[in-house]
């Protein structure tokens, strides 16, 4: 936070100079709205991580340069929120950018779920509330909802954008075709249209490049990421058969799901490759998601300061065209399954592959390690 005698200084005719920054910020989408592009996600907070570890990583952050909190009703049923909110009392909380979400059930009443308008309107009202804010920076559906109608969701969201309540909205967790019908039903009734959009990638799950993120290029949406990481394989601290004691991963139940053999075998090759160029393997992983055409920010759970430190050099990272072909040689290393096996042979064209595994495949120069 700017001391006065700092602020003083930079006093213009016109304004204010700006301080000088490490972090690099990017235009959410099409918006006006301008995030950090190394996020904090907000998942263990106020369950396994403490207040007082809270009020250290959100310090932290806003002292990085980092603006980008995210964080949902339903993680901990609210408690996450509570969590952030208590840590951006005050002056902090003008620093920071909340994106939270709303959708997933968090009570036993049957509108305590899903996307209709008593939903969102309740939702909202109870995260403000829990944030101890006036509004919120980027509210987000959190998964959609196929039993409401989209544009009962857009014109209820719509009314919170107006009334005030929400500046910005997003999705999370749509497929393509909801992505585009949410889009054009939006400016079909020219209500507030999503800005941005939330979903699984990593160099481990990369399916989204073919059949979403164009889609995004194309029609101005942000995205963003979770499990950026691939829930700690990417984080550099496991080995196979070994998962580091006590991390988050050690004692979560869902840990075993991504242990299969080809994710570690990709996860291997990745750390190789990484520690030959003196990287570490979350800064490669982070940095190889922040240089996709759509991408504003990447959000990875952070219990202690020096994980925000860590994340931070990821935007130091750079890598070459032939990184880039090598990282796609030992990532995509699954079939495409959209295409007959026939026509692979008779009909190459027809084979949606990404351009990426096509030149690989290729052999295209792989850059020597050094």
């Amino acid at each position: 936070m700017a001391e006065p005698g700092d602020l003083q200084q930079r006093v213009t005719a016109i304004g204010l100079t700006p301080r000088e920054s490490a972090m690099q910020y990017r235009h959410v989408g099409r918006s006006g709205l301008v995030a950090s592009a190394i996020g904090v996600g907000c998942f263990p907070f106020g369950g396994y991580v403490p207040q007082a570890g809270v009020q250290a990583v959100v310090d932290q952050a806003l002292d990085l340069g980092i603006n980008y909190f995210d964080t949902a009703n339903s993680y901990g049923i609210g408690r996450s929120e509570e969590a952030l909110g208590l840590a951006l009392q005050g002056a902090r909380r003008q620093q920071a950018l909340i994106a939270t979400k709303f959708g997933n059930r968090t009570g036993d009443g049957p509108n305590d779920v899903g996307n209709s308008r008593i939903a969102v309107i309740a939702a909202c009202e109870a995260s403000l509330r829990r944030l101890r804010t006036d509004w919120i920076d980027l509210y987000q559906v959190h998964w959609p909802d196929s039993a409401t109608p989209i544009e009962e969701t857009l014109r209820a969201l719509d009314d919170l954008v107006r009334a005030g309540k929400v500046r910005y909205i997003g999705a999370s967790n749509f497929s393509a075709w909801e992505l585009c019908e949410a889009h054009f039903t939006a400016e079909r009734y020219g209500l507030s249209g999503f800005i941005s959009t939330q979903d699984h990638h990593s160099l481990l799950y990369r399916d989204l490049e073919r059949r979403f993120e164009p889609f995004c290029v194309k029609y101005g949406l942000g995205m963003t990421h979770y499990f950026p990481l691939a829930a700690g394989m990417l984080s550099g601290v496991h080995r196979r058969g070994e998962i580091a004691p006590g991390t988050r991963q050690a004692n979560n139940p869902n840990t075993p799901a991504w242990q299969s053999e080809r994710n570690w075998a990709v996860t291997e090759q990745l750390h190789a490759f990484a520690r030959a160029r003196g990287w570490t393997l979350p800064q490669m992983a982070l940095a190889w998601l922040l240089q996709r055409p759509a991408t504003f920010t990447v959000i990875a759970g952070a219990d202690k300061p020096e994980h925000l430190r860590e994340n931070v050099q990821a935007l130091q990272v750079r890598f070459t065209p032939e990184d880039l072909v090598e990282i796609d040689r030992i990532t995509l290393v699954d079939e495409d399954r959209s295409v007959a096996p026939p026509y692979r042979l008779l009909r190459p064209e027809k084979v949606h592959e990404f351009e990426p595994m096509q030149r690989a495949r290729a052999g295209a120069p792989s850059r020597a390690a050094h």
